[in-house]
């Protein structure tokens, strides 16, 4: 998909929404791995979608089948698009378990660390019962390796949910 090199970002989302045929193309070279495109598809995604928007549906299952064997960039990527979707029961499952995993890799990026968080906070606000396990996730050990800027969202995220 050449507007993945021809353009800075704006000119790939104004193509995008001139040409919305290429959504399905971005769509399905997002969930590859063919690097720098791949990664580049769904943050270009994410920047061209609306919430739930109805392009993405269908390719949901295969979005969060496809987000485990990608780089920590390219999982954020796929969790933002995944974060403004209305999600089914049984995504949300996998989904939470997942985001779990990626938010106790405390190696892992903190900007992916971040957006997964988000996730299990979305779904937790469907499923309050898992509060307590969240509390856990946000002990000190899991807090430390993180940026300032993140520490701050975190302590928020906390303080509004009443996580201890």
């Amino acid at each position: 998909m050449h507007v993945l090199e021809s353009f800075n970002k704006e000119g790939m989302i104004s193509f995008i929404k001139s040409h919305p045929e290429f959504v399905d193309t971005a769509i399905k070279l997002a969930l590859k791995n063919k690097q720098p495109y791949s990664w580049r598809a769904a943050w270009l995604l994410w920047s061209c979608i609306e919430k739930n928007d109805k392009r993405i549906f269908p390719y949901i299952s295969m979005i969060i089948e496809s987000i485990k064997d990608k780089k920590d960039g390219h999982q954020r990527e796929l969790l933002k698009i995944l974060y403004i979707m209305e999600l089914e029961e049984d995504h949300e499952g996998f989904l939470f378990d997942f985001c779990v995993g990626i938010w106790e890799k405390t190696n892992s990026s903190p900007s992916v660390r971040f957006n997964a968080l988000l996730m299990i906070i979305r779904i937790a606000k469907k499923y309050p019962e898992l509060y307590k396990e969240i509390s856990l996730l946000l002990q000190e050990p899991y807090i430390a390796p993180l940026s300032p800027g993140i520490k701050n969202a975190v302590a928020r995220i906390k303080k509004e949910h009443k996580l201890s």
